[in-house]
């Protein structure tokens, strides 16, 4: 597969289903592509954008709109999604992911696979989700991360919990669908979710290592509505069990109709923009 010089041939516009590198940003994705769609297509003022950010230690389905396909992209980002989501319980933190060091620890004895199959149906249907305060949300029309990195870079991460409770509306979100796919009562080194980064990963993510704190962990698989944040998901989870719980790892396996099988690497993309038919 190749594309043609001239983007008038694609009056649609282009999407590419791309799986995102571990420790890039969703920009980072945007901007390598970006650059290559514009020297092949050779149109400076060309759009490209992405229908629905991944965290930066995510992997999976990023959709990728080229020309007029982001006049698509809000009912792109509209579509269900899936994931398949590393649970650690017994330690929470700021960002609810490994962006950030360990702040609390919490009991985790009690947890067993079990008592997560058990919690896990309490979890769907609709319901009231709050964002974490390290998100894409705008908060009067600031982004909730520039608010949680500054309050974090100052030293007022005791002010970080209560900030979110006061500026993060709640969302209406769907879970469709759970699945508990994987239970260790003790975590392995940060691996099957979490690929080894390319020698072009961000610099700037920062990826703390909690395997050595020995705590249970589950791997679930997540159908969901738009705007569902996993993290949070996380943290709810834990709290429900007793407990505390952050990110270890994670997938978008499917993003609408497009899933992970389908999704090309940035690499296959930049060739694909690359080649001229």
């Amino acid at each position: 597969m190749s594309f043609t010089t001239d983007i008038a041939d694609y009056p649609e516009g282009i999407v590419l289903a791309v799986d995102k590198p571990y420790r890039w940003t969703s920009a980072d994705v945007i901007r390598k592509i970006k650059y290559a769609a514009i020297r092949h297509f050779g149109k400076k003022n060309l759009k490209v954008g992405h229908a629905g950010t991944l965290d930066p230690l995510a992997t999976g389905v990023l959709l990728v709109c080229i020309g007029n396909a982001c006049k698509r992209a809000q009912e792109l980002q509209d579509h269900d999604k899936e994931y398949i989501a590393r649970i650690r319980f017994g330690a929470t933190t700021p960002s609810y992911d490994l962006e950030k060091e360990v702040d609390r620890r919490f009991p985790c004895a009690h947890i067993t696979e079990e008592a997560v199959r058990t919690a896990l149906p309490a979890f769907l249907g609709e319901q009231e989700q709050v964002a974490p305060l390290f998100s894409a949300k705008s908060v009067d029309g600031v982004r909730a991360y520039e608010l949680a990195r500054k309050l974090y870079r100052t030293g007022q991460t005791e002010a970080i919990d209560a900030a979110a409770l006061e500026t993060l509306q709640r969302n209406r979100i769907v879970i469709s669908g759970l699945e508990l796919l994987d239970f260790k009562t003790q975590a392995c080194e940060e691996k099957a979710l979490c690929p080894a980064s390319s020698s072009t990963a961000s610099s700037r993510i920062h990826v703390a290592d909690t395997s050595p704190l020995g705590l249970p962990e589950a791997t679930i698989r997540i159908a969901c509505s738009k705007g569902t944040y996993i993290r949070a998901f996380a943290r709810d989870l834990g709290e429900a069990l007793g407990s505390g719980a952050h990110l270890s790892g994670l997938i978008r396996s499917r993003s609408g109709m497009y899933t992970i099988d389908q999704a090309i690497s940035v690499e296959q993309a930049l060739a694909l923009l690359r080649n001229s038919c």
